[in-house]
């Protein structure tokens, strides 16, 4: 049995029960009771780990296969997962947000994954993780994002827990596409962003979008360019994304136009 499989897309009605369904959703208001506010996406997320018998997971938003950002996060291996492959382009999450199905990598440390993802297999054994498995979140021809989870031991998701996962996704999907944009009360009534994403999130992808909007102007390239170079810089110098886009907003670090850009100190 291969050790990366590609789920083909389900129809929603052909691989669900009334009864299951229920009590997918019960698992996912139990979550959401442990907080002020509505039911988010991020509670599909976190109510996922425990059902489906996983070590973390994270959500991201995004619009078709463009890199997402990042709505929720159950620890900080998940956090790291994630932010590996915004910054790597590389990774299960890309390949599921491209081919519209899960992926599902049951041994990381196994010759399929480092020849499908070179760099983020074993920045991911690095980090604590021995498995992933991502499920895109749509509905329809309307994709909003990724869900992934992770274990820090290798081995498959049952048919049962594959089931489920798929159920987790495509609640967490309708979730995250009905959410109010305008911002939803989270846990312990802080302000959050979209579908009940942490304030933290929120500001590292605003910072990023920043500073590569910063990059624009400073390289004289496209959105895309400055995007890549963000990520180059970030993976080169074995920093977080976020981290490098706060030092270029606040002007403690500026890339020059050259491929192989350097510090130049303070502002």
């Amino acid at each position: 049995m291969p050790v990366i499989t590609a789920v083909p897309p389900l129809d929603g009605a052909a691989r669900m029960t009334a009864s299951r369904r229920g009590r997918i959703w019960s698992l996912v208001a139990g979550q959401a009771a442990r907080h002020p506010g509505p039911v988010t996406a991020s509670d599909a997320c976190a109510a996922a780990v425990t059902a489906v018998q996983v070590t973390g997971a994270w959500l991201s938003a995004a619009s078709g296969t463009e890199p997402g950002h990042l709505m929720s996060v159950t620890d900080a291996v998940s956090e790291r997962l994630a932010e590996l492959q915004l910054t790597l382009g590389e990774g299960p999450s890309r390949d599921a947000a491209v081919d519209g199905g899960p992926v599902l990598a049951s041994d990381l440390a196994d010759t399929e994954a480092d020849l499908r993802w070179p760099v983020f297999a074993p920045a991911a054994r690095q980090a604590g993780a021995a498995a992933v498995f991502v499920f895109p979140l749509r509905i329809g021809a309307i994709r909003a994002g990724v869900m992934g989870l992770y274990r820090d031991r290798p081995g498959s998701l049952s048919d049962a827990q594959l089931g489920d996962t798929l159920l987790f996704a495509d609640i967490a999907a309708l979730l995250l596409i009905t959410a109010d944009h305008d911002g939803q009360a989270g846990a312990a009534g802080v302000r959050t962003g979209p579908a009940g994403q942490p304030a933290d999130l929120a500001g590292h992808r605003a910072e990023i979008d920043q500073a590569t909007g910063m990059l624009t102007e400073q390289l004289g390239v496209n959105i895309t360019e400055a995007f890549i170079r963000l990520r180059a810089y970030a993976y080169a110098h074995d920093r977080p994304l976020a981290d490098l886009a706060r030092d270029i907003v606040a002007r403690r670090l500026r890339l020059g136009p050259d491929p192989d850009p350097s510090e130049v100190g303070q502002a």
